[in-house]
Order: C-alpha cells, then structure tokens, then sequence
C-alpha cells in the first residue's frame, strides 16, 4: 500500500497546491475586488495602499495565483507563508494565544500550507515542470533527445 500511496504523491501534492493556491487567490480577490463576499464578508474592498491589509492582499492574489499555475511556486510560498505569519503574529495572536481564540485559524493553516510547498516544490500539474522539461529540451538536437533503446 506504501508503494501506491508514494506513486501517487506527486499528483497528490499537485492537487493539494492547486486547491491552496486558488482559496488564497479567492481571498485576495475578495479583499481587492469585493468579489466573493468582500473584504471580512462586508461585501467592500480594502482601501488601496492601507497598511498590512491591502498589501496582505496583493501578496494573496498574485502568490495564490503563481501557486495555483504552479509557476514560481516555491518564491510564490515562502512570500505567501511570510505573509500568513506576519497576519498571525502581528494580527491575530495579540488577541489570544490559540488560533480557536484569536480567530487565526486560515492565517495559521496558510502559513504552514504554503511552507510545505516551498520545500516540496509544484508536485505534478505545474508550469514548473512543463518549462523545466522544455528548457532542458532545448538545445539539444533531434538524436540527442531520443531515449536510447536497451539491449
């Protein structure tokens, strides 16, 4: 069962960061837009160039985006995990020292989430991987890209 469980982690980790990088996307979107419910649900946006907020959401559109093409994925998640921990430390955790209490739950989730994938890196299904493969293509001729055949 191991050995079906590893085989399939790449695909695995690949959907984890998909569905991570879009919920991130969606609350900067949210924040920036008034899409989704708005800003804290209010149905507004953040006021452009307010402080952490608006930056808080910029750094979750665009890194949830990146990390949702899987596309820059691991600068993408080390930015997005800084953010998620500054927005916990500095936010929620003056107000109560557990997640349950300070209403930090999403802030701690993405920070961890987010540093498992920059040590993990895009998984399958990443733009990572398809410019990986066509960079080392390039620059090699017709012969040399054929698999040699065993004998």
């Amino acid at each position: 069962m191991s050995g079906r469980l590893d085989s399939a982690q790449p695909y695995a980790l690949g959907l984890f960061r998909i569905v991570v990088g879009l919920l991130f996307a969606c609350h900067g979107a949210a924040s920036l837009f008034g899409v989704l419910g708005g800003a804290s649900g209010t149905g507004g946006t953040i006021d452009a160039g307010t402080w952490p907020g608006w930056y808080a959401a910029v750094i979750q559109l665009v890194g949830g985006g990146l990390v949702l093409l899987g596309l820059g994925t691991r600068a993408a998640a080390i930015v997005s995990s800084g953010s998620m921990a500054y927005a916990y430390f500095k936010v929620h955790q003056p107000g109560a020292l557990w997640p349950m209490e300070n209403g930090g739950e999403a802030s701690a989730m993405f920070c961890w989430a987010f540093l498992l994938l920059a040590f993990t890196g895009s998984g399958a299904f990443g733009l990572d991987r398809l410019l990986a493969r066509r960079a080392s293509g390039q620059g090699q001729t017709a012969t040399e890209r054929q698999t040699p055949v065993a004998v």
